[in-house]
């Protein structure tokens, strides 16, 4: 076998062993509201006295997550909302969900686009077709209204011809919305004391913005690609 092959065979390995050790040790347990909010005092004490340490764990916790597809992204943006606050929430999230997902990406590029370009390739080449024609507008248009889960973008895109480098801005750009309403939910939902809690001001301005974002995104979408139009 190449060498190429044995690389492949090794990330694939890792990969898998990563996977089974998360459902073996049922890390799953620690990726919901319940627990969250269990731990969120617990949290905050240790953030407070060790903020860098405690960034960069929850950072490579959200990156490896990202990278192997794993489920709970959505919690652990509402956990950042509610321990790091609505900007340093969006920071560290912004970056950490965007590597995870070009990380995601470049694996599946490396791993699968050679086989999938030898099975599927007519149909491969409809979406490169497709990119070079819309360019990372494409990209950006299922990053800001989220028709598909982000990881099946993630997985897709790697079998497509657009560049890492652009494939990273454009999902950061893409995702920005999305995260600033999320964060800011989770940030909400961190100062919920008792059921009357449910009802403050601030969550259910986070909850109107969440149902109202995918009408607005797709609406500025339209207004876009018609402005692109009347310039061609």
């Amino acid at each position: 076998m190449s060498a190429t092959l044995y690389k492949k065979i090794g990330i694939l390995v890792a990969i898998l062993a990563l996977l089974l050790a998360f459902w073996l040790l049922d890390l799953a347990q620690y990726l919901n509201l319940g627990y969250l909010k269990e731990s969120q005092a617990a949290f905050a004490v240790i953030y407070s006295e060790h903020r860098l340490l405690v960034i960069a764990g929850y950072m490579l916790i959200y990156i490896t997550a990202t990278a192997l597809s794993l489920p709970g992204a959505l919690i652990l943006t509402l956990a950042g909302g509610a321990l790091f606050g609505l900007v340093t929430g969006i920071i560290v999230i912004s970056f950490a969900s965007s590597i995870g997902a070009t990380l995601a990406c470049g694996v599946s590029r490396y791993l699968l686009r050679d086989w999938v370009q030898s099975k599927f390739g007519d149909k491969l080449q409809k979406i490169n077709e497709g990119m070079e024609k819309e360019g990372g507008f494409y990209l950006f248009t299922l990053r800001l209204v989220p028709i598909f889960p982000f990881f099946v973008i993630n997985l897709v895109m790697g079998l497509a011809t657009i560049r890492l480098s652009t494939y990273y801005w454009v999902s950061q750009l893409g995702m920005l919305p999305a995260t600033i309403v999320y964060v800011n939910a989770g940030k909400e939902l961190g100062k919920i004391d008792s059921l009357s809690g449910i009802l403050s001001p601030g969550l259910i301005i986070s909850f109107v913005l969440l149902g109202l974002f995918p009408i607005t995104a797709k609406k500025l979408l339209t207004r876009i690609r018609n402005a692109r139009k009347e310039k061609s």
